[in-house]
């Protein structure tokens, strides 16, 4: 007779030297949910669609968007072989130190808490900003949007600090209604367009320096480099799949679940996420008017293309769903919080690592990744938020990674339920260049704040590792039975 889940799960988590603390009630359509939910193609895909438009134009969208996907689908692969292996709270830091050492997973867990509450701040400010545009709102002033932002964030928390269970069933609500909007407003969108021209999706045009006064990106003729800016749109869009991992020891069968919930989500969202930019590439009544437009294009070309009510009611969907994609944010960014302090890497580790015996949920570290979040929409504009958030989390999803391909059949023996045998190291190749390739083009102009930040992340980093953290952080608990392991 075969044990029950959850005591399979509790074994394979002593086994890495951890005790059950976290409430595991998820199935796996949840795990899958709530990476489906961060990725949320109706928040990135369409708060920053003028990334991809206003650079080299419909190309960006029509090939741009399915080359960045497969950039991606080759992580997500990589990422899920290494998360059967290890399905931790965390999980991108726990596999780090295991394959890497303690100062990879240290290295990490910074760049993938820096990413995730980079990320949340993303979202809540998109959200804010589209919300007032697409229904008309007055502008108010920086002060006022700061304080909706944080109010935003700090509902969030609220919502989080009662558990998985709550969360679970508003993530698991946020999949089915991203899938029903998008799919909604992909085929009224086809429908309602006044004419299709196809030719838009591989047709290159120079649209840099626009809208003028305000430029997405400034005006250049290298037609090669704006293709490459243009990419932003779907490498953002394509973020936070790390949540399936992150919510390992609340999800049930996780070995098998949470490698399924990581790839799944990006295969849906990339394949669902194409055919709803490409709707809205396609039902532009006049594209060089939607491209001075800037970030106001798509609830613009909806407004103009479809009926009021239906227009309403979609502008509504998305706007949830932006909302619940940021609460699926904050829960990830907790539990890789948590994991982090669980293991002493933290300052104020043994605060953050408390758990909520009611509710089971790590309630100090979601409260304390709320307040970072709000703070960082003090400092920067949205685009260049967003740019350093993927970054960020790129650089976290591709270190385990290259750790791991060096590390398979020499330290790395004992793999999970899900693998991709001979085909792991050349996929991991890709991914890893593709994150340098991704890393070059985030820190360019506008987003030229994000070169400093970025390359000040690392000098800190380096400084505080050999400085300080290299003697004092004694990483996860060694591995019961892994040959090898550090």
């Amino acid at each position: 007779m075969n044990p029950p889940e959850t005591s399979t799960d509790e074994h394979l988590l002593a086994r890495m030297g951890y005790r059950q603390e976290l409430a595991r009630r998820m199935s796996g359509f949840s795990n899958f949910a709530i990476s489906l939910s961060i990725i949320c193609i109706l928040a990135g895909g369409i708060t920053s669609f003028h990334v991809g438009l206003d650079s080299a134009g419909g190309i960006s969208i029509g090939l741009g968007w399915p080359l960045t996907c497969l950039f991606s689908m080759c992580v997500a692969a990589t990422m899920a072989q290494v998360a059967s292996a290890f399905p931790t709270a965390g999980g991108l830091y726990h596999w780090g130190c295991m394959l890497g050492g303690r100062g990879c997973g240290w290295t990490t867990a910074w760049f993938n808490l820096a990413g995730l509450i980079t990320v949340l701040a993303a979202i809540n400010a998109g959200t804010y900003d589209f919300t007032l545009a697409a229904f008309g709102l007055n502008s108010a002033g920086s002060g006022v949007r700061l304080g909706l932002v944080v109010a935003m964030t700090l509902s969030q928390a609220l919502l989080n600090h009662h558990g998985i269970r709550l969360t679970t069933r508003l993530t698991d609500a946020s999949g089915w209604l991203i899938l029903a909007v998008a799919a909604v407003l992909t085929v009224a969108l086809l429908v309602a367009a006044p004419h299709l021209d196809w030719s838009r999706l591989w047709t290159f045009q120079n649209f840099s320096g626009l809208p003028e006064g305000s430029p997405v990106f400034p005006k250049q003729s290298n037609a090669g480099w704006l293709f490459a800016l243009g990419l932003m749109l779907p490498a953002y869009t394509l973020t936070g799949f790390d949540a399936s991992a992150h919510t390992a020891e609340e999800t049930l069968d996780a070995a098998r679940n949470v490698p399924r919930g990581i790839v799944r989500a990006v295969a849906v969202s990339g394949l669902a996420g194409w055919a709803l930019v490409v709707a809205i590439l396609l039902a532009i009544p006049d594209l060089p008017a939607g491209v001075a437009q800037g970030a106001d294009v798509v609830h613009k070309t909806i407004r103009a293309v479809l009926p009021a009510p239906l227009a309403t009611l979609l502008l509504v969907g998305i706007v949830l769903a932006q909302y619940l994609c940021g609460l699926a944010a904050l829960t990830s960014a907790s539990r890789m919080m948590y994991a982090f302090a669980r293991d002493g890497g933290l300052p104020g580790s043994g605060w953050l690592r408390r758990v909520q015996p009611a509710s089971g949920s790590p309630s100090v570290a979601v409260w304390a990744a709320a307040g970072v979040a709000a703070a960082v929409t003090l400092l920067l504009r949205y685009e260049t938020i967003a740019a350093i958030g993927t970054v960020f989390l790129y650089v976290s999803y591709v270190l385990p990674v290259a750790a791991g391909a060096m590390a398979v059949g020499r330290t790395w023996h004992r793999m999970g339920p899900w693998q991709l045998g001979g085909a792991f190291r050349p996929l991991a190749v890709v991914a890893v260049l593709g994150c340098v390739f991704l890393m070059v083009v985030g820190v360019q102009p506008p987003n030229q704040q994000a070169l400093p930040i970025l390359g000040g992340t690392a000098l800190v980093m380096v400084l505080v590792w050999f400085g300080l953290e290299r003697r004092r952080f004694q990483g996860p608990p060694k591995i019961s039975d892994e040959p090898g392991s550090k």
